[in-house]
């Protein structure tokens, strides 16, 4: 399975139009190889690379941008600014769509996850990436990780 962007390079810069500094729309995502038997995809985006003073304040370890669950297999393209059609799980933020790099110290890396999963999964919209994580285990048929920097 792969995951790419138009956007950017697999670990390159993420361009600012897609963080907090600009537009802050998420970017265009291509999707190819996905398994046969692939029932839904979930694409999961977070940062594992926040300061000690966001983990204290809001007790994690990482901080989690998009979360959307529930993909049709078939998808191939997400559009740049667009969510794709599944079920939106809750960010870090609080909201429900995608939430752009946005790091208060130096460059981090932003993981765009995305999994091809045997099984529907049966969350309600504003799941969280625990909830989701938990949901899947036993079920993934194939994942790939798509870096980029910013």
């Amino acid at each position: 399975m792969k995951l790419t962007s138009a956007a950017f390079q697999h670990n390159g810069t993420i361009p600012s139009k897609y963080t907090c500094d600009s537009e802050n729309i998420s970017p265009p995502l291509q999707i190819s190889g996905v398994p046969k038997t692939a029932k839904v995809l979930v694409l999961i985006v977070d940062d594992p690379d926040i300061p000690d003073f966001v983990k204290e304040r809001f007790k994690i370890q990482v901080w989690d941008h998009w979360i959307v669950f529930n993909i049709p297999p078939e998808t191939k393209d997400i559009s740049e600014g667009q969510n794709p059609k599944g079920i939106s799980g809750r960010n870090t933020g609080g909201k429900n769509l995608y939430g752009g790099p946005c790091p208060p110290d130096r460059e981090h890396r932003y993981l765009f996850k995305l999994y091809a999963l045997d099984s529907k999964l049966k969350l309600q919209a504003g799941a969280t990436k625990a909830e989701v994580e938990v949901a899947m285990a036993g079920h993934i048929l194939a994942e790939v990780v798509l870096v980029g920097r910013y």
